[in-house]
């Protein structure tokens, strides 16, 4: 069968691109192994929210007294429930993918898909049954899997990735988690949150490592008040599972120290899907685990695109579906501009949450900028504090010269809801003095923007 696209997985990024494409009149093909919608849809993004959500309704529930409401009877948290309600938002999600395939008349071909020279691919389903399909134009968007340490290893029972996370059928008592990025942060408060003793393990000198170094910091604190083990500039040597627990050596500034837990998560970044996909056959070249691609997401092979994570650029979401966006609207000839990818924001869900664009304070001053600093505390806030959630701040860093948003940097309640102001912003190329006379509406969280930028610019009101 010929198609004019064919695309190489159905995450974010493959899912994404072949709706564009059916848009702009293009014949569109999508081949899957797994589930529709990747990764995101069924065991990462969608899934860890809904796990998040119940952490955080367990402990409203938890301390509804604070709020003058009276609940009988001890609240407990059910693991096996709120598991079972994660699926469901994720099948749901998936069922809703499918709904939009159809809608927009693409095709999906189930089965494991291999690239052939000549923009063919052949899919072989899993009765083993093998067909060949081609197409003017092939995008690769195959994602990526949990990365596992050689010291480290996953059995799927007593050393997990984030699939195993989402879908324990018991609460253990203890964990350790290996990694402190978004992924690692999310599930060592998901499961400290419900009463899990959880013991957070991370390399570098910060959580969250890629964040402003005073967001690390706070979320740190966070961490630790709700009486997390926090262990930087410390890794896992090894884990002896032989036991009924696992005992885990970790390598610290002061020596080794052994932590017994239950459960070992491994959260310590991410591998791509390349292998077994025909690359070799084709002559697709790579880098360091990467498809080499220009600006348009065109491999060094004519008429074969890749995007998503497979791809350099931050492995996100958002970033993947913007890639397809992107990469279908060049290849449908339109007159499309290159995305910028140091204006992505970059969310963590915890609680307090953490979101982010630009620039960090560091990084503003080794670029050489002469910058302007403000900062405002939720403790500050009318709304923050009826929500009685007044932790964390928003940082805001602009070029002291010309006024540019170099970079903004929030943890509290629902900052990842707020972000988005920054990134629009800065692609409108707004500046400093533009935010600050621009109305925010009171009482809301959002309004911290607007007070971080005054107290920049030394007009800051309610400090």
């Amino acid at each position: 069968m010929k198609y004019d696209i064919l695309v190489l997985g159905s995450g974010p990024g493959g899912y994404v691109a072949a709706i564009r494409a059916s848009q702009l009149g293009k014949k569109v093909a999508v081949v899957e192994k797994g589930e529709i919608g990747g990764i995101c849809l069924n065991w990462g993004c969608i899934p860890t929210k809904a796990l998040l959500k119940s952490a955080q309704v367990f402990t409203y529930a938890s301390h509804a007294a604070d709020y003058g409401v009276k609940v009988g009877g001890k609240v407990s948290a059910d693991l096996v429930e709120m598991v079972k309600r994660s699926r469901g938002v994720a099948d749901g999600m998936s069922k809703g993918v499918q709904f939009l395939f159809k809608k927009n008349k693409i095709d999906l071909i189930a089965g494991f898909g291999k690239i052939k020279p000549e923009k063919k691919i052949d899919v072989t389903d899993d009765k083993g049954k093998s067909t060949e399909y081609s197409a003017d134009q092939i995008i690769i968007a195959t994602g990526a899997r949990s990365r596992e340490l050689p010291n480290l290893p996953q059995d799927g029972k007593k050393i997990i990735g984030y699939r195993e996370a989402l879908v324990l059928e018991k609460m253990p008592k203890s964990m350790v988690v290996v990694g402190s990025g978004a992924i690692g942060s999310e599930f060592a408060y998901f499961f400290n949150s419900i009463g899990v003793e959880v013991t957070l393990v991370e390399f570098l000198p910060n959580v969250v490592p890629l964040e402003d170094e005073e967001v690390s910091k706070a979320l740190a604190r966070s961490f630790k008040k709700a009486k997390m083990k926090v262990m930087l500039d410390s890794s896992v040597e090894k884990v002896d599972t032989s036991g009924a627990q696992c005992k885990v050596t970790i390598k610290t500034k002061k020596g080794e120290v052994i932590v017994d837990a239950d459960i070992v998560l491994s959260a310590v970044g991410i591998a791509t899907n390349l292998e077994g996909i025909g690359l070799e056959d084709v002559g697709i070249k790579t880098e360091t685990g990467k498809i080499v691609v220009d600006d348009f997401y065109q491999t060094n092979v004519e008429g074969y695109y890749a995007i998503g994570d497979i791809v350099h650029g931050p492995a996100l979401a958002h970033v993947a579906s913007h890639e397809g966006i992107t990469c279908v609207e060049k290849i449908a000839g339109m007159d499309v501009e290159p995305i910028d990818y140091s204006n992505i924001p970059a969310c963590t869900y915890t609680s307090p949450e953490v979101a982010s664009v630009g620039l960090t304070e560091k990084a503003a001053k080794e670029a050489g900028y002469e910058i302007k600093v403000g900062k405002f505390p939720f403790t500050a806030s009318g709304k923050a504090s009826a929500a009685g959630k007044k932790d964390g701040f928003v940082k805001v860093i602009f070029d002291a010269k010309y006024g540019e948003w170099l970079g903004c940097h929030m943890i509290g309640e629902n900052v990842t809801e707020m972000i988005a102001e920054a990134v629009v912003a800065r692609k409108l190329e707004t500046t400093g003095h533009e935010i600050l006379k621009a109305v925010h509406p009171h009482p809301t969280m959002s309004e911290a923007v607007m007070e971080a930028t005054a107290a920049a610019y030394g007009e800051v009101i309610h400090l």
